[in-house]
């Protein structure tokens, strides 16, 4: 469980997110004054242990976390899952397990140096995302090989939270020299701001529209301590571990949904209709009296906390068995469902609250759009159910007519 202390940081750096957030949204431009916020909270280091300066806190810290800062701005805390995904990831390898996978020496040093920088306010992205392959990593066609004592990346990343505002990034990227017939051998770097190429400053999408997600061009020389790990374990920790891949996404989009429903309660309690009456004088009555009203407000608000109570029970397995195929299907479970409930539960409520909730610059208009994405977020909807359906089955989700989730 979050601790309270922890919560009630998230909730004052989400009461003042809120009021910025349709401007935020308007411009569809990175909010620098909401990372401001997060950076003088001290939330950059949520993750990194004590001793390297951060407060130590594991995934059910950073779901409780992630969820309240999604109340403030979906947005702005889609920006913090992904440097969260990258500080987690990081700190929660065992040592005794990044060892065992072959990491040269000099890896703990550069990891602990990197997640020391977070806790002083240096912030991470998530760069994998391509045209033709969107997140699954073994399609990507971003290539890196050996020179000297380093390595040369070259390709295009298509979105990228937060680009070009960003201290450092993990991008993932194929060996250009292994063998075609077999696996592609898949490497994750951390390549400094210096080293991205031209940004596409393309971002106008339908929701989400202040994490600049914008793509860039790839053409750069990393030294060796840029290698996170060992090569070829990108795949491997994706399906072992997937929850910062995963189950991250669903926090935000659960604390949107939940932001969704608090906005639909404050629209219809402040909305009066024109009521009929026997003698024909209408009366003025609150859109709360109409059972119609009232039944899509039940039932968003239990598919919601559907959602919630899943994500929070992943949340425990992760930090309780993490790498276990049962908490694999809770984290998945999580994904898939924060994603089709997020939307599902926003259109739900705009359409109780009627066309006046749709306007240009209302809450729940930007709430809704927002959601939309959730179930689009990487690993889709679809993939997630159809990497539960392989699981009720026992067979493997990447066989026959579904696709590999990486």
């Amino acid at each position: 469980m979050t601790s309270p202390s922890l919560l009630a940081l998230a909730h004052e750096v989400a009461t003042t997110w809120r009021p910025r957030a349709d401007a935020h949204d308007e411009a569809g431009a990175f909010p620098e004054a909401d990372m401001a916020d997060l950076r003088a909270s001290g939330l950059l280091g949520l993750l990194v242990p004590t001793h390297l300066g951060g407060m130590g806190g594991g995934f059910e810290d950073y779901v409780g976390v992630a969820m309240t800062l999604a109340r403030g701005n979906g947005a702005s805390a889609l920006l913090f899952n992904m440097h969260a995904s990258v500080t987690g990831a990081l700190a929660m390898v065992p040592d005794e397990v990044a060892c065992a996978l072959g990491v040269p020496a000099s890896f703990l040093a550069t990891r602990d140096q990197i997640l020391s920088r977070a806790a002083s306010g240096a912030m991470y992205g998530v760069a994998i995302s391509e045209r033709a392959a969107g997140s699954r990593l073994s399609a990507l066609e971003t290539t890196y090989t050996r020179d000297g004592s380093g390595y040369r990346i070259r390709g295009h990343k298509s979105t990228c939270s937060g680009a070009g505002h960003l201290d450092g990034y993990l991008v993932a990227a194929r060996d250009a020299t292994a063998a075609d017939a077999g696996p592609p051998v898949v490497s994750y770097f951390v390549v400094p701001a210096e080293a991205i190429g031209s940004i596409d400053q393309g971002w106008d999408p339908l929701g989400m529209r202040a994490t600049a997600s914008n793509g860039f061009e790839l053409d750069c020389w990393v030294d060796q301590s840029a290698l996170v790990g060992v090569e070829e374990v990108a795949l491997l920790l994706a399906e072992v571990m997937p929850e910062w891949l995963v189950a991250s996404y669903a926090a935000v989009y659960v604390g949107v949904a939940q932001a969704a429903l608090a906005a639909a309660v404050e629209h219809v309690a402040a909305t009066s209709v024109r009521e009929p009456t026997c003698d024909g004088a209408p009366r003025l009555v609150s859109l709360g009296t109409s059972p119609w009203v009232r039944q899509r407000l039940g039932r968003a608000d239990a598919q919601v906390e559907a959602a919630r109570l899943t994500l929070e029970e992943a949340a425990r397995q992760v930090d309780a068995n993490r790498g276990d195929p049962q908490t694999s299907r809770w984290v998945y479970r999580a994904k898939l469902l924060a994603g089709d409930t997020a939307f599902a539960a926003a259109a739900s409520l705009t359409e109780a609250c009627g066309l006046g909730a749709l306007l240009r610059g209302g809450e729940l208009e930007r709430l809704l759009r927002d959601t939309r994405s959730g179930a689009v977020m990487p690993p889709s909807s679809d993939v997630a159910a159809n990497v539960l359906g392989a699981s009720v089955l026992g067979v493997d989700p990447s066989g026959g007519l579904g696709a590999r989730p990486w």
